[in-house]
């Protein structure tokens, strides 16, 4: 059966196809644009309750939250594609760990950053440059971190390649890309290093080229 992904164009919807890629696992794109509002239609809503993207059709199975989904396609096709969890179990925590960081951490001020450089004309937002600030602040001091952990690791959770690395790719992306904070990276020796690591998987490639990042 082949995996439905609703609202390709937004960047956390990015998060579970580069998933689906990685893992080799087929799967069809539904367009809904946010922009629009069609995210709260009553057909979305119904696999959605908080109008939120994305969401996934899998048979019969319906599972929304980015997270939750890249977790269990992570699991339920362990064995197929890139082995996203690590093959030794003792690194299973860290792969957690910093997969909840990013959820936590990491996208929290970079998401106010995007929305503030790079969306607000759609959101029908001013731009403030005071949140812009303090975000790139609160940023930077968990990039400060991420330095210390790269500076002694190839990628976040050790030296395998994971889905706390694989969620950063998205939101990062915008970061370089649009937001005009590419010196938040490049200024950071090891996380300069990571980002292009993981930013030139074919997988992400493909995303790339699939869905543009500014739409």
């Amino acid at each position: 059966m082949v995996v439905k992904v609703y609202g390709p164009e937004y960047a956390s919807s990015k998060r579970v196809i580069v998933t689906l890629i990685e893992k080799e696992i087929e799967f069809e794109v539904v367009d809904v644009d946010a922009f629009k509002g069609e995210n709260k239609s009553l057909d979305y809503l119904k696999l959605q309750p908080f109008g939120l993207l994305p969401a996934i059709q899998d048979g019969d199975y319906t599972l929304f939250e980015s997270r939750a989904i890249i977790r269990y396609y992570a699991e339920k096709y362990k064995s197929r594609g890139t082995e996203l969890f690590g093959k030794c179990y003792l690194l299973f925590p860290f792969h957690q760990q910093w997969l909840e960081v990013e959820a936590h951490n990491f996208n929290p001020p970079l998401n106010t950053l995007v929305i503030h450089t790079i969306f607000s004309s759609k959101l029908g937002i001013t731009p403030d440059q005071k949140v812009i600030q303090e975000n790139e602040v609160k940023l930077g001091k968990v990039l400060d971190i991420y330095e210390e952990r790269l500076s002694t690791n190839k990628y976040l959770a050790g030296d395998f390649f994971s889905l706390a690395d694989l969620s950063h790719l998205q939101l990062g992306h915008y970061l370089l890309n649009g937001a005009g904070k590419e010196y938040m990276i490049r200024d950071r020796k090891h996380v300069s290093a990571w980002w292009d690591v993981i930013s030139n998987r074919p997988s992400w490639k493909k995303v790339l080229q699939l869905f543009p990042y500014l739409n």
